[in-house]
């Protein structure tokens, strides 16, 4: 995963340029707070891109989150389900998925609502 300052959101496809479009599955959102939660538990700092999740967001949590909204910049994205992580984790990392496992850790995926630009920086809420 290559990080990047913005995103172009399209509703019922996802992230122009992404690898999956469509489907219940067009963003998936990782919590900061949650990664670090599994880089303390694993005693090492590690890069949120091991997860190849497409958001990486802060200041909410998305225990619980499903049918919420996430406003990302103003943009909407309907919260589907937890992602729940894959041995493909360890992988990236040993102990990685079972550091996940709790809470939500893996985070969560997304569908479009409202079509436009994110960028890195943007106010991030959840209602």
């Amino acid at each position: 995963m290559a990080s990047t300052p913005s995103a172009e959101l399209v509703v019922g496809t996802g992230i122009v340029g992404n690898a999956d479009q469509g489907g219940r599955r067009q963003v998936t959102v990782l919590s900061t707070e949650r990664w670090q939660q599994a880089e303390a538990e694993l005693g090492t700092e590690l890069d949120p891109a091991l997860r190849r999740a497409n958001l990486l967001v802060s200041g909410v949590d998305l225990v619980a989150a499903r049918g919420k909204v996430l406003t990302v910049g103003g943009l909407r994205l309907q919260i589907g389900r937890e992602c729940k992580p894959c041995r493909l984790m360890d992988d990236q990392h040993p102990g990685l998925m079972d550091a996940l496992k709790a809470d939500w850790g893996g985070g969560a995926y997304a569908t479009v609502l409202d079509a436009g630009t994110i960028q890195v920086g943007d106010e991030v809420t959840l209602a």
